[in-house]
């Protein structure tokens, strides 16, 4: 992804204008996940707030790279310049509940959006979307004390760390 071109607004200076996916061990994924991730990553540089937490935090705008390592979430928080403003680490067990029912009701969603009525479509839906919103929340939990996030990356974050879950 591309910067964005007014890193230096005050705006911007609270947030992520480039993300990096580490994907290098990945398993193909079906066009529905592929999309997915597209929208995750176009909506998270279009519109979020990140805010570093701690002693001295870096001001931004951001460069994130984001990884799974040995059940670990990995968040590599850069500045413009590429240079270390911070890492952070998160266990993925607490998430793996979660995920895997998410996992499960995705793919009974793209099944339905085949077959079944509107009806049966939404309501499908709206679960997805409930365990989406819950494992963003406990997303945003887990980051407070590193990084102050809305609901919206959250969200994103959430997507991706699945999109990440799915490698091989």
């Amino acid at each position: 992804m591309t910067p964005a071109d007014d890193e230096g607004s005050g705006e911007s200076r609270r947030s992520i204008v480039k993300v990096q996916l580490d994907e290098k061990s990945f398993l193909r994924r079906r066009p529905e996940v592929e999309h997915e991730r597209e929208v995750a990553l176009y909506d998270l540089l279009e519109e979020n707030m990140f805010v570093l937490k701690g002693e001295a935090p870096a001001a931004g705008p951001f460069h994130l790279k984001l990884a799974l390592a040995d059940d670990r979430l990995v968040f590599v928080v850069n500045d413009t310049d590429d240079r270390l403003c911070r890492e952070i680490t998160l266990g993925v067990k607490t998430f793996r509940m979660i995920i895997k029912d998410y996992f499960v009701v995705c793919e009974s969603y793209y099944d339905a959006i085949k077959a079944l009525s509107s009806q049966q479509i939404e309501s499908i839906d709206m679960g997805r979307r409930a365990l989406h919103n819950e494992g963003a929340v406990m997303l945003r939990e887990r980051l407070s004390e590193h990084v102050e996030l809305d609901a919206a990356t959250s969200r994103r974050f959430f997507t991706l760390l699945c999109i990440l879950h799915m490698r091989g």
